[in-house]
Order: C-alpha cells, then structure tokens, then sequence
C-alpha cells in the first residue's frame, strides 16, 4: 500500500512539472516574438475605466453562475440559499486560480452542497451537469459568432461547420441520457463488478438524477439559457478588456477565440492554461492580421483581472475557515 502510495506520488509530480514546463516553454515561444517595447507602449495606454468596467461585467458573469448553479440544484430538490452559493462559488475561483488545477474549486463546490444534497455523489452530478451545459454554451456562442465573422470576411481562420459539427456531437451525446435515463443505467451497469454494492448505488443515483431533469425539462431549458448567458458575458468581459488594450479586433472575433480558448485550457497540459491559452489566442490574431503582441497581452490581462478578482474574496474563504474554527472549538 506504501509503495503505491509512493508510485501515485511520483507520477502527480512528473505530471505536475511536464504541465509547468509546458506553460513556461509555451510563454517563452511566444515572448521571443514579441517587442517588449510594444508590450509596455500598450500597457501604458490601457485604459482604467475600460478595466473597470470589465471587472464589472466579470462579477455580473459570477452571479449568472450562481443562478445557473442553483437551478441545477433546485431541479434535484436541493435548496441552498443563493448567497451561499455565491459565497462557495468565489472561493472556488480563487482556488481555481491558484492551485495547478481547476478541479480543486469544483473539490470546494462539492463539499459546500453534498450535506444539504445528503450526497456527495448527488452534488458532483450536479456540478458535472453545470460543466457540461457551460462547454456546450460555449460551443453554441462560438459557432454563431464564427458564421457572423464567416458572413462578414469569407477567410476567417475558424470554419463555422466545424464548430457547429461539435455542437451537434455534444448534444447527441447529452440528450439521451435525459431522454432515457434508466439506458445510462445499463450501460454502467457492468461496473458493478467491481463493487456490486457500492458502484449500484452509483448508478441508482445517476439514473434518479437524471429523472429528476427530464421531470423538469424548463429548469434545464432556463439553465442552458443560463449557460449561454454565461458564456457570453465573458465574451463581453474579454472585449471589455480588448477596448482597455486599444486592440482592434470586433466582438464576432472574440467571441469565436475566448470559447475555443476556454475549451482548450481545460486540458490538463499546462498550468490553469497558461501558455495554451496564449498560444491559442496568438495562433488566431496572427490570421486576422493582428500582431502577437496584442494577443498575449489580451490573454494575460483577462487572466490577471480574474486571478485579482479572485484573490479580492480570499477573505471569503479565511472568514469561513475561522467560522469552522469557531464551531469546532465551541463543540
């Protein structure tokens, strides 16, 4: 048991410094094409009122979530005030920002809502649901501005067809499951080898969860809604910061590069997507004439308003901590 304790050890560390050296061969690829004094010169232009206003448009995108995650949990008969939804939902951005991995806030998210769920395998099919219908809102917004950009500008670098073929590929995988949940039971239920009566009981509460979306098709119609609003307003936070930049590109553009980006960083290659995302953003300016200068600089900004953000409500989470302090010390 030691031993592979230290086996699994070892291969989360090789996989943590492949990942870190991914991003810092990445950034530097792409620092080596740039001129810093461009860099700076943009920098020193940007406009603070334009920043502001994209930290504006990013804390609106927090409480759209935080609507979208309460629906999914109100379909499941599971009430949680919203304002603790909030509040466990900022605490898992800044985890998300600050630890090597984006599973560590949905780790968070979990734990804050499997009491009230009176399961854990409840509260993660629930967050499982919300990242699903996020990445397929983020595939709808992208294909629609990539065939608005396509209308406008016949060469545009990101074919409509493909990102709608994606689309049509997510939603062919996802609707059966709510249209014939106990089928998804089935299919999982060779895994009971393994543990005939733990992973049963699995299955059963996958297959009830199920049931109990497919009960409530308008929740899960105002909660995709609710995803593609989602989506959107990052859009609108990272044209917020590309008007701040003095970055000439057009909303249709950004719109089809930010969800592709976002797709792409949730990849576990590099660390919370730094370098991949960047790449991805330069890979796409370049093509549309931009130099790779107002690419890198676009994506790095963005990044740190967030990781700002994010950093601004640890006090959320040092006030829960000593509040659980609190209590366990009185008990």
């Amino acid at each position: 048991m030691r031993r592979d304790s230290a086996v699994t050890e070892r291969r989360r560390r090789a996989l943590t410094v492949m990942r870190v050296a991914i991003s810092v061969l990445l950034l530097v690829a792409l620092f080596w094409q740039v001129d810093l004094a461009d860099v700076w010169a943009s920098i020193k232009n940007a406009s603070f009122s334009w920043l502001g206003i994209a930290l504006g448009v990013y804390f609106v995108h927090v409480l759209a979530s935080t609507w979208r995650w309460h629906l999914l949990l109100s379909a499941q008969d599971v009430h949680v005030p919203q304002l603790e939804l909030f509040r466990s939902l900022l605490v898992s951005y800044f985890f998300n920002n600050f630890l090597p991995s984006n599973i560590g806030g949905d780790v968070v998210r979990i734990s804050d809502t499997a009491k009230p769920a009176r399961s854990k395998t409840l509260a993660t099919l629930v967050i499982l649901a919300d990242r699903v219908l996020g990445v397929i809102g983020l595939f709808l917004v992208a294909a629609i501005a990539a065939t608005a950009a396509a209308s406008r500008a016949p060469g545009s670098p990101v074919l409509p067809f493909w990102l709608w073929l994606l689309l049509g590929c997510g939603a062919a995988a996802v609707l059966p499951a709510l249209v014939a949940p106990t089928g998804v039971g089935r299919l999982l239920g060779p895994l009971t080898i393994l543990h005939p009566e733990w992973v049963g009981d699995r299955i059963d509460t996958v297959t009830a969860t199920l049931e109990r979306f497919r009960a409530r098709p308008g929740v899960l119609a105002s909660c995709f809604t609710g995803a593609v609003l989602v989506q959107t307003l990052i859009v609108c936070f990272y044209v917020a910061v590309g008007h701040a930049l003095r970055i000439p590109i057009g909303v249709a553009e950004l719109a089809v590069i930010v969800p592709i980006s976002l797709v792409l960083q949730m990849l576990p290659v590099s660390v919370n997507g730094f370098g991949v995302r960047e790449a991805a953003f330069s890979f796409y300016f370049t093509r549309l004439g931009l130099p790779v200068h107002s690419a890198v600089l676009l994506s790095l900004v963005a990044t740190f308003l967030t990781m700002l953000f994010s950093l601004s409500w640890l006090a959320v989470y040092v006030s829960r901590s000593a509040k659980n302090v609190a209590v366990s010390t009185a008990g």
